[in-house]
């Protein structure tokens, strides 16, 4: 069993993050035109304005908070004076709603692409299971809840806190810090590592690349190149800049 755990939490994390960085390098090298997320918008356009936001809402929210969760150091919630209990009930609360809503949009969207026979033609397999295993991870996840409720003192929460900022330090024993906890547990990290060793060579690669400068700079549309996103002038002015006309 220890041999499990060895692999799972001491070689795995390593293994995946190697395979996310030098993959995620090699398609923007080898496949730079990729770099996209393929539109099916014409088709059930109603379904997937919905099921996006909703998963999409519930997704980010669970993955930043999973990301601040893990990554804050103990240290710092000890001088902040944050209970562990309070730490435990916020999880167990923003997580709940975050993911019941990345469940509701995630499985609109995979309905979507296997219940309507033209987008399902025009799904590549990959698009197919990257959403299946997100909603897998997220039913897990949910699961997890029920077993999170029965120790709200927060000390499982310590445990992969310590081990999550164990193996970003490359502490060899990190893997001991979590030796004993619950199957679920582990179903639940095992998923989430597949899905950062896939990231590179799926739609998700996506994520990497969304532009933001042109949120402050109107006129302008993004462009891709081989060097990256750079904003290119439209010819066009904002409608309030213009006087509600179009710039000549």
């Amino acid at each position: 069993m220890h041999d499990f755990d060895f692999f799972l939490f001491g070689v795995m994390p390593y293994s995946v993050l190697v395979v996310f960085v030098i993959g995620s390098i090699a398609r923007y090298e080898r496949d730079p035109f990729t770099w996209k997320t393929a539109s099916s918008q014409i088709l059930r356009r109603k379904q997937l304005m919905w099921g996006s936001i909703l998963f999409h809402v519930g997704i980010l929210t669970l993955f930043f908070g999973h990301l601040i969760g893990l990554f804050t150091p103990v240290a710092v919630l000890d001088a902040l004076g944050i209970p562990y209990g309070a730490k435990q009930w916020l999880a167990v609360l923003l997580g709940g709603v975050a993911g019941i809503a990345a469940f509701v949009g995630c499985t609109m969207l995979l309905h979507r692409r296997l219940a309507d026979p033209r987008i399902r033609n025009n799904s590549t397999w990959g698009d197919i299971f990257v959403l299946g295993i997100l909603w897998l991870q997220v039913v897990v996840g949910m699961g997890t809840i029920t077993l999170t409720l029965g120790h709200m003192d927060g000390s499982e929460m310590v445990k992969f806190m310590t081990w999550s900022q164990s193996v970003m330090l490359l502490k060899i024993n990190a893997w001991e810090q979590v030796i004993g906890v619950h199957f679920l547990y582990k179903v639940h990290i095992f998923l989430g590592m597949v899905i950062v060793a896939i990231f590179p060579f799926t739609r998700l690669v996506h994520m990497l690349s969304v532009p933001v400068r042109y949120l402050w700079r109107p006129g302008y549309q993004i462009v891709r190149s081989r060097w990256g996103a750079k904003p290119v002038r439209t010819g066009l002015l904002p409608i309030a800049a213009a006087g509600g006309r179009r710039a000549e």
